[in-house]
């Protein structure tokens, strides 16, 4: 299509309306995409910033479940200048088209509608709101003009032994840019081409051109039997039809990015995973890499003060090892290894904190042994108490306890010694 001078205008839709059930507690109070991240960070500041970053500067955030932490983080810290007409905004459920909720991520999209109409753009990127990872959109963008797609989906090599566990993306032996098959969960992967080893796995990003999806969606809408999923019904028809090609996560060149975080892509989908990628910020030499100032990613974490390591009881001085201590923390007398704590955090002396993820507002009392633990914000944990030290203890207090032994504290819940 003929893009109007100085390139095509791109509107950002971002899809923040996740439940995120298999991250309940965290989600038990709010949308997978507002649950903190990384100490001063939601998970919805990554997809922003690389909307942002990529230059494109028009983008609305369609939520749903329990949006309310959600709309006020995008509202308080997503303010773009008004003189050119740049925005994010955060959009709910309106019920514009009949009384239904958001029945999938086509169909809010399809709800919603009225936003592309009034913005009038030549391509629409749509993004999902709860991954961790840093990509440049125009690029993708550029190869989806370049290809004449109907739809470019973004996908990122992975082990073929866990294809099981994605969307895995097909491609044609004549064109490998053109997706020949889409497959949830499969357990006969097909390696690719150039690495029997690997398959593509999709990352929920795709681009479109605005009447191309503006027609996708409201046809998928009268279909039968539809889920009015974007992963599971819009791109399989496009499959069909010839028209849906791959964009090779592996070929996204970030400024400031080192060889050790360039791939780097979470879906933090589980508690373990949520954990994990958390660790992931830790290490002397970080997987991911917060501080990367030619990418950055962008938040509001609040008029706190600097984190304060001080003196405590019998001679014990302030410790934190390999450990992002967020503004407001105060550790007093304590030792942290491992671990990531949020702003207000609060450590009393003689307590010891490992491989740990603890929410805003959490204080510690003295004498506490916390070990592989989530705690959720507005917790108060008690002198002598030890938590992930014994599961069956852990249980019985009213802890969540993963499979791997991880424990999980909800938000504001009451921990008895």
């Amino acid at each position: 299509m003929p893009y109007r001078r100085g390139g095509p205008k791109v509107l950002a839709i971002v899809l923040a309306g996740g439940e995120g059930k298999r991250l309940m507690p965290l989600t038990a109070d709010r949308a997978k995409p507002a649950v903190p991240f990384g100490g001063i960070y939601r998970l919805i500041d990554f997809a922003l910033s690389n909307v942002v970053n990529s230059g494109y500067l028009k983008s609305v955030v369609l939520t749903q479940y329990k949006s309310h932490s959600l709309d006020r983080h995008v509202t308080k810290t997503w303010r773009m200048s008004n003189m050119l007409g740049n925005y994010v905004t955060p959009v709910p459920a309106q019920q514009r088209i009949d009384k239904n909720w958001y029945l999938g991520s086509a169909n809010a999209i399809f709800q919603s509608l009225n936003l592309v109409h009034d913005e009038s753009p030549d391509i629409v990127v749509v993004v999902g709101a709860d991954h961790v990872y840093r990509m440049d959109f125009s690029q993708m963008v550029q190869q989806h003009i370049e290809t004449g797609a109907g739809v470019t989906v973004a996908a990122i090599r992975q082990p073929r032994s866990l294809a099981d566990q994605f969307g895995v993306i097909e491609v044609a032996a004549d064109d490998r840019r053109r997706i020949d098959a889409f497959r949830e969960k499969p357990k006969d992967a097909l390696g690719l081409p150039d690495s029997p080893d690997e398959v593509l796995a999709s990352m929920g990003n795709y681009v479109f051109d605005a009447s191309v999806l503006i027609d996708a969606v409201t046809r998928d809408d009268s279909r039968e039997g539809s889920k009015h999923d974007m992963g599971g019904d819009i791109v399989p028809a496009f499959v069909d039809e010839k028209s849906a090609y791959v964009y090779d996560f592996k070929d996204n060149e970030i400024p400031g990015s080192t060889e050790r975080d360039r791939a780097y892509w979470r879906d933090v989908g589980t508690l373990d995973s949520y954990w994990e990628a958390n660790m992931d910020l830790v290490s002397v030499h970080p997987v991911f890499n917060l501080y990367n100032y030619e990418w950055p990613i962008y938040t509001d974490y609040g008029p706190y003060p600097p984190a304060k390591l001080v003196h405590g009881s019998k001679g014990k001085f302030g410790e934190a090892h390999n450990s992002a201590v967020s503004p407001g923390v105060v550790i007093s007398g304590a030792t942290v290894t491992n671990s990531v704590l949020s702003p207000r955090v609060h450590v009393h002396s003689l307590t010891t904190i490992d491989d740990s993820v603890l929410m805003d507002g959490v204080e510690v009392g003295r004498s506490v042994v916390i070990r592989r633990a989530i705690i959720d914000k507005n917790v108060y944990v008690p002198e002598g108490t030890t938590i992930g030290v014994d599961r069956e203890l852990d249980l019985a207090r009213g802890f969540q306890v993963t499979e791997s032994g991880l424990t999980v504290v909800a938000k504001g819940q009451e921990v008895t010694p």
